[in-house]
């Protein structure tokens, strides 16, 4: 059932058929493309990189099969594939768990293993849409980190709680670090607030506690422009 469509003396000789090579492509396109709806369902994903999950099986296909049996050709492009990831950007977690399912299809398609990689995308996508579906491993919506400058005269310790009362169900500091030459404090909470939005008067009221300074309050994970 999950035999491979290539022949061995084919392998051996690094001798493709188009009708086989067709088949493959066709294949890694189609999982490529499926993989990319599947990344793209309740999570946001840029064009390129949707374009590039679509093709990244075909194009990992292609190599598989050109290097097979021949290892100075594979040790090329293992050198040459190394140095791609000095020119891309970091991803998050699941971007990277993409990249890998659609890889492990384009080498499953390069083998000839067309049917394991068909199966493969189904076994690991639905699991993937069920994980989505559960919001297995979301944080709380009203989590957020809260980030209040002080001067450095103003005693931190517990100044804040009573707002942190009216306001949040939960707060820790978790980080100070001083700023600009020392004459300032940075404090960094940890917070839940009461309602998934962050209330004005909320903001207010700890503005009048660090004399108007700086206060951000964001999302976990969410950068802050610079």
């Amino acid at each position: 059932m999950l035999s491979n469509i290539l022949s061995f003396s084919s392998i051996i000789d690094s001798q493709i058929t188009l009708s086989t090579f067709l088949i493959c492509s066709a294949v890694s396109l189609v999982l490529g493309i499926l993989t990319a709806l599947v990344y793209k369902f309740k999570s946001r994903c840029s064009q390129s990189f949707a374009i590039t999950l679509a093709v990244l099986p075909a194009i990992v296909q292609v190599v598989i099969m050109l290097v097979n049996g021949n290892i100075g050709a594979g040790v090329a492009v293992a050198g040459a594939f190394s140095l791609v990831r000095f020119r891309s950007a970091p991803g998050t977690a699941k971007e990277i768990g993409a990249i890998f399912l659609a890889m492990a299809i384009g080498l499953a398609t390069g083998m000839g293993y067309v049917t394991l990689a068909v199966l493969f995308f189904i076994i690991v996508a639905g699991f993937m849409l069920v994980l989505n579906f559960i919001k297995f491993g979301e944080k709380n919506a009203n989590e957020r980190v809260l980030k209040i400058t002080i001067p450095e005269n103003l005693d931190y310790e517990g100044i804040f709680d009573d707002l942190f009362a009216a306001y949040t169900k939960h707060a820790t500091l978790e980080k100070v670090k001083t700023t600009n030459m020392g004459t300032l404090y940075e404090l960094q909470y940890d917070i839940v607030l009461k309602s998934n939005e962050i209330p004005k008067k909320f903001i207010d009221e700890l503005r009048c506690r660090n004399g108007n300074l700086n206060i951000t309050c964001n999302r976990p994970g969410l950068k802050e422009a610079l």
